[in-house]
Parts: C-alpha cells; structure tokens; sequence
C-alpha cells in the first residue's frame, strides 16, 4: 500500500470508526493511540517533517463546536458555513448535520482533506473541502466561519486573526472553539459556552479539557 497514491486507504487501515466522545451523534476515523499513528505517517511516507496527523483526532475545541452547533442548530438553520482548518471534517459536519445550506472546509493537509471526505459520507452529508490555504486571497462568500483549535503559536494566530477580520469587513460571523490555548485572543471574545470535553491524554496535558466557544468580536 502506498499512503501517498492512496490516502483513503491509509486512513481507513490507520484508524476505527468511532463516534466522538462529546458529540456522539457524528462518527468520525479516529486514531486509537496518538504517536502510533504519528511515527507510522513518518515512517510510511518516508517524508522528515510530514505535517502531524491533525486529521486523526476529534481535538477539544471541534468537539466543543461540534456540541454547540448540534445543540443550537438555529445558529447554522439555512446558512452558508467556512470550516476552517477542519482537519476530520468534525465542525462541517454538525453544521451539515444542523441543517446548514453548505459547508466549505479548508485544511492544507491532503490528508485532512480526504479524511474529511470519508467521515462526511460516514455522516452522510455533503461537505465540500479544499486544501488551498485562502488566509492571505480574498475571503470567502459565507454567512459564518468556525475556527478549531488554530491558536496554539503566534505565527498562525495572527494569520488567521488577519483572515478573521477580512471575513467580518464582509459580515461574516466568526466563531471559536478553544481550550485555552497559548495565543488565543481572549480580549476579543464573547463567551457563549463551556464544554467538559474528553480528549486524548498523549495529546494534550489531560484526559479531560475544558474548551469554550465564543464569538470574535470586531476590531
């Protein structure tokens, strides 16, 4: 098997089916130990510095998302969605699953993009996902934008903080779903909810993390 010409394959042999710990109505392929599935994807495709396997997990600030949307499908009811480094897809698929009209989902990783095309059809819903990094072209026309677990450094924080304000200058809503990490910008966001979310403890610093969804405010 070759994961480079074949990455549907690699993905469905790498990882269960399984459904998400905080929003079990979506099923996702999830990786059942973390460096596992890390020193395999190295190891297999041969490549020192291979983007981690992102795509493989349900991180804490998706689920959150995920769980906020399920729970108030009037926030996504007939409108137009960005899903942005979706990585498994997990965000598109709540708002698909909460009856959004569309979903585009962004992520540079190939593989992202093609695992998110298995767990949509897992979820059967329509997800349209892209690997072009649209941060630095002209925002997209959506009603509203999800951003998971994207501030963990300060050089992707302020790329995707620069691409929020350009989608809000065309009245998008932005949203996020976050545990707290590093570079979150805290100052510009409104609460709407705290989750109890479970996570892979060889991931993050423990087996249960509290992650929240706010609003970004504008400038």
């Amino acid at each position: 098997m070759d994961p480079v010409k074949d990455p549907a394959h690699f993905i469905r042999t790498q990882t269960r089916i399984k459904p998400v710990p905080h929003a079990e109505e979506i099923r996702l392929h999830l990786a059942d130990e973390a460096m596992d599935l890390w020193q395999c994807t190295e190891d297999e495709l041969g490549e020192i510095g291979l983007p981690p396997p992102f795509w493989a997990f349900a991180w804490a600030g998706g689920q959150a998302l995920a769980r906020h949307i399920l729970d108030n499908p009037g926030m996504v009811a007939g409108k137009r969605i960005l899903d942005f480094a979706s990585g498994s897809g997990i965000v598109g698929i709540a708002a698909m699953m909460a009856g959004a009209a569309s979903c585009s989902a962004v992520d540079i990783d190939r593989f992202a993009k093609t695992a998110g095309e298995l767990n949509a059809a897992l979820n059967n819903v329509a997800v349209s996902f892209s690997t072009e990094d649209i941060t630095s072209g002209p925002a997209p026309d959506v009603d509203l934008a999800f951003f998971g677990d994207v501030f963990y450094d300060k050089p992707m924080a302020l790329k995707v903080l620069a691409f929020a304000d350009r989608l809000q200058a065309k009245g998008t809503k932005v949203y996020v779903g976050d545990p707290g990490r590093s570079y979150l910008p805290r100052e510009r966001l409104e609460l709407l909810a705290t989750y109890a979310v479970p996570v892979v403890g060889a991931l993050e610093d423990a087996e249960i993390k509290k992650s929240s969804v706010y609003r970004l405010l504008p400038r």
